[in-house]
């Protein structure tokens, strides 16, 4: 049996604890660390991004990840030896789940609270933050459900304007015909 932490964002970081596997030490990725301090502590020398790195992974603005930093969305990167940023894989697994949301139109707001409670590490944390992903799903299916109905007034008025060109067509060939 080997105990290894379970990571509801699919990164490595934040856990709500261990639970036990019947998988071998050996089957289970050399790569995952099952400390997540390990795991946030490596990332100077191989396997780190720099800033400019993960701004051009992401899509994100350097600006915009240093934002993001500053206002807790992300926890500071560790430091290479010349003190600039150094991220690992586990910082591009969370960007790219935050780039999603943010995609979707979750608020900072949400997504804050989403970060400091996955921060925490707490059951309760992760009651709440599954809270926050089912009600944010909810709204997507709801906007969803409304753009399906937009949608089908576009096709409506796209089948009426094809109905408009066919009249048209059959009209101006048969005065072709008759000329």
């Amino acid at each position: 049996m080997h105990r290894c932490p379970v990571d509801l964002e699919c990164t490595r970081a934040p856990t709500v604890g261990d639970v036990t596997t019947s998988a071998p030490a050996s089957v289970l990725p050399a790569d995952s660390p099952s400390d997540p301090a390990v795991a946030r502590s490596s990332g100077s020398g191989q396997g780190s991004f720099s800033i400019a790195e993960v701004a051009a992974r992401s899509g994100l603005s350097a600006d915009t990840l240093r934002y993001y930093e500053r206002i807790g969305l992300i926890d500071p990167p560790a430091r290479n030896t010349a003190g600039r940023r150094a991220y690992v894989r586990e910082d591009l697994d969370w960007l790219a789940f935050l780039i999603k949301m943010r995609s979707t139109g979750l608020p900072l707001r949400a997504l804050r609270e989403y970060a400091a409670l996955r921060r925490a590490r707490t059951e309760a944390g992760a009651g709440r933050r599954k809270q926050i992903l089912l009600d944010y799903r909810r709204d997507i299916r709801s906007r969803i459900a409304a753009l399906e109905v937009c949608l089908e007034t576009l096709d409506g008025k796209i089948g009426n304007y094809e109905q408009v060109e066919r009249k048209l067509a059959a009209v101006s060939g048969g005065e072709a015909a008759a000329s």
